[in-house]
């Protein structure tokens, strides 16, 4: 797109009370943004059917706004931009109700993120939530599919990084600017998934993480997605907003079964009595989306490294199992000395075959 058209679409994408459905009656009626831009405040209110309150706000917004220095902030923060007029913007998303009309992302967005799936789930995660989500985005990423979620801590910072384990592509969508890393945290982690990947917003430079920008980062998460997977949510979760998104678009919901003695199993056990699928693995996935997909040489490359075991790992790696096991036991039963108990642990970890997690207990992964 030429930069004249771009910085009247950043400029428009820039006023909070131009949302999409707004953004579209703009172009529908004047045939381009930069007519829109261009146009007098009286025709404006009549086409968008504005309140006085409303047109005045909106008169001062636009006036405060420049739409040329909106361009230098994407050059200076070096942030890609895509609109919906762009031959690349997401195939998935272009489908919802009234989709957003400017994409601000850093990364890559490829042909084939049209074969994605959500993780989603609660911020304070059990160490179950946790491990689930991450196998299972590990899962679906050696088998061919985008996984999106919100960078959100617990569940989706969890899909994230197992996508990442496999050198899996992976999508972030932030409820913030994409000059705003949130939380700060995963800073770190927003850079990693940039490299394999995406970090995306729906919303202007320099906006702030506030809590009415989520459920509008909900929309896009489900929107990317031919299904969204809800691993782990309270009853009043924010990841069964995105479940319900995810129903309005037609697409898939999946819910994971847990503790039915955790607070945070009842949003996914409400889900499954309303008919979402419950998922035991990854194939439940791939059987209801109707996609198969070559499996990735990583996988390959994964068994032959977890087979080529000294005997004394596989005696320590037959002694974990999916239950924690405390350092103290794997000692007393495999005979071994403290020593090289916790050598046999570490290379265990680093093949990725085990996970050490609170005092100093270990769990087969």
């Amino acid at each position: 797109m030429k930069e004249n058209s771009l910085k009247y679409w950043l400029a428009w994408n820039k006023i909070p009370d131009i949302g999409p459905k707004r953004f579209y009656k703009l172009l529908e009626y004047f045939g381009s943004v930069d007519a829109a831009w261009q146009a007098k405040l009286g025709e404006i209110s009549k086409v968008l059917n504005l309140s006085p309150k409303i047109s005045s706000r909106i008169s001062e917004e636009k006036n405060n706004i420049i739409p040329e220095q909106e361009l230098d902030l994407i050059y200076k923060y070096k942030v890609n931009v895509l609109t919906i007029e762009d031959a690349l913007y997401p195939e998935n998303l272009k489908t919802i109700h009234y989709p957003p009309p400017v994409l601000y992302f850093k990364g890559t967005i490829v042909e084939s993120d049209k074969n994605s799936i959500s993780i989603v789930g609660t911020r304070k995660a059990t160490y179950y939530g946790k491990m689930v989500a991450e196998k299972l985005s590990k899962d679906l990423a050696l088998a061919g599919l985008t996984i999106v979620s919100g960078m959100a801590r617990g569940i989706d910072t969890a899909a994230h990084k197992g996508t990442l384990s496999v050198n899996g592509r992976t999508i972030a969508v932030l409820g913030c600017g994409i000059d705003h890393i949130y939380p700060p945290e995963n800073r770190r982690l927003a850079q990693e998934i940039q490299e394999s990947g995406a970090v995306i917003s729906e919303f202007p430079l320099s906006t702030l993480p506030e809590r009415q920008n989520f459920p509008r980062r909900n929309r896009i998460i489900s929107g990317l997605s031919l299904g969204t997977v809800v691993v782990e949510a309270a009853e009043k979760s924010g990841a069964l907003i995105t479940a319900d998104f995810a129903l309005e678009q037609g697409r898939e919901v999946f819910a994971i079964p847990g503790n039915i003695n955790s607070p945070l199993s009842n949003g996914s056990h409400n889900l499954i009595k309303q008919g979402a699928k419950l998922v035991n693995n990854y194939q439940d996935i791939l059987e209801e989306i109707h996609i198969e997909l070559p499996q990735k040489t990583a996988e390959k490359e994964m068994i032959k490294e977890n087979t080529s075991l000294t005997e004394e790992e596989k005696t320590i790696y037959q002694i974990i199992t999916k239950e924690p096991t405390q350092i103290d036991e794997i000692i007393e039963v495999s005979k071994l000395s403290a020593g090289k108990v916790s050598e046999i642990l570490l290379n265990l970890e680093l093949k990725d075959l085990i996970k050490e997690i609170e005092g100093k207990r270990f769990i087969k992964l």
